[in-house]
């Protein structure tokens, strides 16, 4: 039972969090949180998803350079996060979206679990079917009709905001 409230801590205490301090997060940490990415459900077990696990500061500015061009702007989308785990789903997968989310859910959930900040940064779909996105993908020997779903920054929090208010009136029950 105390595993249960465990659990619910972790979802009613996970932020996004937008601002990080620099220290390199540790592999073994890294690969936890894919794991848990790699766990979520997926229709009819089709496990489309893919994660691109970024820590190299050259790959992770150049696509944080990306990101911000697409946005329209030359800040860092990133807000300072060390590292980048890009969620990719195969598009044959009718529910391929759906699946990357819930692996981007998973591995925030993780990386809350893990004394870890993090923050869903959208535009992967844009920066995948770019030409720069598309090399990055052959650099790393991916094949197929692949969308990004999602950036999911992690790291150490250099700034842990409060939880918003939840507003009432969301649930309706049928008993």
């Amino acid at each position: 039972m105390e595993q249960d409230l465990r659990m619910l801590d972790i979802i009613r205490e996970r932020r996004s969090i937008r601002a990080y301090k620099p220290d390199k997060v540790p592999d073994d940490l890294i690969d936890k949180i894919t794991e848990a990415g790699l766990y979520a459900p997926s229709g009819m077990n089709r496990q489309p998803v893919i994660i691109i696990a970024i820590s190299d500061k050259e790959t992770r500015d150049r696509l944080s350079k990306l990101n911000a061009s697409i946005m329209g702007t030359e800040t860092d989308p990133f807000y300072g996060a060390p590292s980048v785990l890009v969620v990719l789903a195969r598009k044959d997968a009718p529910t391929y979206i759906y699946d990357g989310s819930l692996a981007m859910g998973n591995m925030m959930l993780a990386s809350r679990a893990l004394g870890l900040g993090s923050c869903w940064i959208h535009r992967a779909k844009e920066e995948f079917e770019s030409k720069e996105g598309k090399e990055i993908l052959r650099s790393l020997g991916i094949e197929g009709d692949y969308e990004g779903i999602g950036n999911c920054i992690i790291g150490y929090a250099d700034d842990e905001p409060k939880a918003s208010e939840r507003r009432s009136n969301r649930v309706y029950k049928i008993s």
